[in-house]
């Protein structure tokens, strides 16, 4: 059996899985050195995807800050209080540091009924550990200004590693199980991989999630990360 890896989007660690794996399913294969193998029977091409979740390490908090001024000077240092309150406050239940945006201003009103006035605002965006999550939701809700806009789960490097491992087992599996399905369908014998081509992976999909409501939040009732690996499969019946 003789395989080419399409490397664009595998990951270092998939790649090694990989290539670890067809060492031996590649050993004394024709055909020159990084040229795709022939196929003198018929070609199947499958797409197969594999999904899976893991556990949360910590959290990505997202915050907007707006204020309100008849100028945007006056809205801007409404603003800067505001940023002053939310370092003060969430800076203790954080890990790491707080990442803040650019304000930006623009105006709003201006009918007959609402006068014209400057609204500024900014992104504040920071993570937070399992033990720390309701107390910075509960914070983050009791502050003048600020709107929580959500939540997103984000799992342990090594935890990442490990899941994209499994779903690439997975789908080399299921690919394997479906081309062994179609030779025997069409009568033939042997199956030989020609290409495999990840065309994504290696990217932990995380799960955003609003969380602005009264009560006690439970991170572990919160969406677990997630990531989808999508492989192009090239199989030769014959």
């Amino acid at each position: 059996m003789a395989a080419v890896v399409n490397r664009r989007w595998a990951t270092p660690l998939a790649l090694a899985w990989l290539m670890g794996s067809m060492a031996m399913l590649s050993a004394g294969s024709a055909g020159a050195h990084g040229q795709e193998a022939s196929c003198d029977g018929t070609l199947l091409q499958l797409n197969v995807s594999e999904r899976g979740t893991t556990h949360s390490q910590r959290f990505r908090y997202s915050l907007q800050l707006q204020a309100e001024a008849e100028s945007a000077a006056a809205a801007l240092q409404a603003l800067n209080q505001q940023l002053i309150n939310v370092r003060d406050q969430l800076r203790p239940l954080s890990i790491g540091d707080l990442t803040i945006s650019a304000p930006r201003t623009y105006a709003i009103g201006g009918s007959d009924d609402q006068p014209l006035l400057q609204r500024a605002v900014t992104r504040v965006l920071g993570e937070v550990s399992p033990s720390n999550y309701d107390a910075l939701i509960q914070t983050a809700g009791r502050l003048p200004g600020v709107q929580l806009q959500g939540m997103t789960s984000l799992a342990a490097v090594a935890s990442e590693q490990k899941l994209e491992a499994d779903l690439l087992r997975r789908a080399l599996a299921k690919g394997s199980h479906q081309a062994d399905n179609a030779v025997e369908a069409l009568g033939l014998r042997r199956v030989r991989l020609l290409r495999i081509d990840q065309r994504s992976g290696g990217q932990i999909r995380s799960q955003r999630y609003a969380a602005a409501a009264p009560g006690r939040f439970d991170p572990g009732e919160a969406p677990k990360p997630e990531q989808r690996l999508d492989l192009s499969l090239d199989y030769c019946l014959s």
